[in-house]
């Protein structure tokens, strides 16, 4: 295809960033294998830094073939699956690569999770193992016997901690803890990496075929999906953002706040480094003083967040008292990053922050903005351009089918080697998303001339006021223009007469002050007419997944039953 045709199909290859190739030669690896080779290139270069306990890529990878060896013995087997249900500590990595290298599909269960949705996971994923830290095991006993579950493994927040910080932290009790009883089919995770040696077992895998992971997904749209993900599907995403980050191998310090237990932490922060020999610093929750202390101290140049995260930062009365120098580039992702808080954070750290974009089902990276710190290349307020080897294009909503051109809006699809295999047990399902190779990501959009995406809304998060499509996204950009506000998320509340009308929840920043009738209008000065706010709504908090979404689904929800409610009482 010549250059021209080339750019009029793909107008995103007119702004391409010139050190990065626009196809990559993925390595058709097993995903551990890239822990391997690392461990072989740079056996000292440090691969975790956990409170202070430092653990090189050589100990990472003796660790993980411990842990294999241990899964294997207790019969754990190719396609089996192993679940795990921890926050960011060293023995999420071992048992994630060690489960891989055992011939496992991994399943991670979000700390937030409840008893039910423990449960359902577990056994919609056909767990047979699960690693647990000690203070989500009492949820796993509780549902134990109603799932298929073999062996649970115990592990410690402790167990990886440095000396001093374990025994002071013990004495003085600041190191959360339950004790579990010995009991059959319980086992404890540092007993078995001290009693195995690192023989792991020799399993033939099918890149392109076997599932590294089954991914959940739907939980802030209905009920949770897995993603099958492939050992390539995994590795080709870790590799394109390596190209994309510009990573130097063993001389990059990422900050691995995000949960590993999402899609976006998963392949950000743990994948992407280990293949770029890079040194994950862990934190186990997102704390502004705590992460800031840690991007001074570690001197991190990479730092893969969400909006909260952003917001939170650049809010915080004392962020320049901190020296966040060494930051060299940021990646937003996950929720729509407001151009306010964008703007804001880069004054304030100098680094460079961007907007991207992904989704579970693709791995989940699929779009970013050029990583210019010249800042000629980044649009503000758009999630950049399709990443090495994904296509991208947006659709009209009715049909899915047609083609639409630059400026108009409809449904982003797109198609690449990250992209999942199916939904676990869904075909239904998957035939719905996956069509012709492309996937359908439910996110609506418009692409501009130059090939930048950008995402309007979600389809099913679109207002329906008197026939009129108004955008959540719109209004909220708007909102956080105000000074007052920190935080802020706006819905479809139900009403009789409009269908839908426009209802704001706003969380203020401290000190901070501001009436209904003041952000009402604000907004109206700023939008068409019937895009007006109707209503606001203060909270302290609004309720946000682990990774820091904000949840619409929840407050849409409360809403409905606030109505229901209200028509019951109503009734004669």
């Amino acid at each position: 295809m010549k250059a021209k045709t080339m750019e009029k199909e793909k107008p995103w290859l007119k702004n391409w960033p010139e050190d990065v190739p626009q196809s990559i030669q993925y390595p058709e690896v097993p995903l551990f294998e890239l822990l391997r080779k690392t461990a072989k290139l740079y056996p000292r270069q440090i691969a975790i830094i956990f409170y202070g306990k430092k653990i090189s890529y050589r100990e990472l990878d003796e660790l993980t073939d411990r842990f294999a060896t241990a899964l294997y013995d207790s019969g754990v087997r190719k396609g089996d699956c192993v679940a795990l249900f921890m926050p960011n500590i060293p023995q999420f990595v071992i048992a994630y690569y060690g489960a891989l290298k055992a011939g496992a599909t991994v399943t991670t269960i979000s700390p937030l999770c409840k008893d039910r949705e423990v449960q359902f996971q577990i056994n919609n994923s056909e767990a047979g193992t699960a690693v647990v830290l000690d203070l989500f095991y009492p949820t796993v006993r509780k549902v134990w016997r109603k799932t298929k579950l073999k062996r649970v493994i115990v592990t410690r927040m402790k167990t990886f901690m440095p000396g001093a910080k374990r025994f002071f932290g013990t004495l003085l009790g600041k190191i959360p803890s339950v004790k579990v009883k010995r009991e059959p089919d319980v086992f404890f995770f540092d007993e078995l990496i001290e009693k195995y040696g690192p023989n792991p077992p020799r399993v033939d895998i099918n890149p392109r075929e076997d599932l590294a992971a089954l991914q959940y997904t739907g939980g802030t749209t209905g009920t949770p999906k897995g993603a099958m993900l492939t050992h390539y599907n995994l590795v080709s995403n870790a590799v394109m953002c390596f190209f994309w980050l510009r990573g130097k191998p063993a001389q990059e310090t990422v900050l691995t706040v995000l949960p590993l237990f999402h899609i976006y932490g998963m392949t950000t922060s743990m994948n992407c480094p280990v293949y770029m020999a890079a040194t994950m610093v862990l934190l186990p929750r997102f704390d502004i003083k705590e992460v800031l202390k840690t991007i001074e101290k570690h001197r991190v140049t990479i730092f893969c967040g969400v909006p909260t995260m952003y917001t939170v930062l650049v809010s915080y009365p004392e962020i320049d008292k901190y020296d966040l120098t060494s930051i060299k580039f940021c990646i937003s992702g996950a929720a729509p990053l407001p151009v306010e808080v964008q703007k804001k954070f880069m004054e304030k750290t100098g680094g460079v922050l961007v907007e991207g974009y992904g989704l579970t089902e693709s791995s989940p990276v699929t779009h970013c903005n050029p990583l210019d710190p010249t800042m000629k290349t980044v649009k503000i307020g758009s999630i950049g351009l399709p990443w090495p080897d994904t296509e991208a294009k947006i659709v009209d909503l009715k049909t899915g089918k047609r083609k639409l051109p630059p400026g108009k809006t409809g449904e982003l699809v797109v198609k690449g080697p990250q992209v999942m295999k199916g939904y676990w047990k869904m075909p239904e399902e998957t035939a719905a998303v996956l069509r012709d190779g492309w996937l359908y990501t439910g996110d609506v959009g418009k692409m501009d001339k130059d090939g930048y995406f950008y995402i309007t809304d979600r389809k099913k998060d679109l207002i329906k006021y008197k026939g009129y499509s108004v955008y959540p996204r719109e209004l909220e950009e708007v909102l956080y223009e105000h000074a007052a506000v920190e935080l802020c998320a706006v819905i479809g509340k139900p009403d009789p007469v409009a269908g839908e009308i426009p209802k704001a929840f706003v969380v203020l920043k401290e000190g901070a002050r501001a009436t209904e009738k003041e952000l009402i209008e604000f907004v109206k000065k700023r939008v068409a007419a019937y895009k007006a706010i109707r209503e606001v709504e203060f909270r302290k908090d609004l309720p946000k997944s682990l990774v820091g979404k904000v949840l619409r689904r929840k407050l849409k929800e409360e809403e409905i039953r606030k109505a229901q409610l209200a028509q019951q009482t109503s009734l004669p």
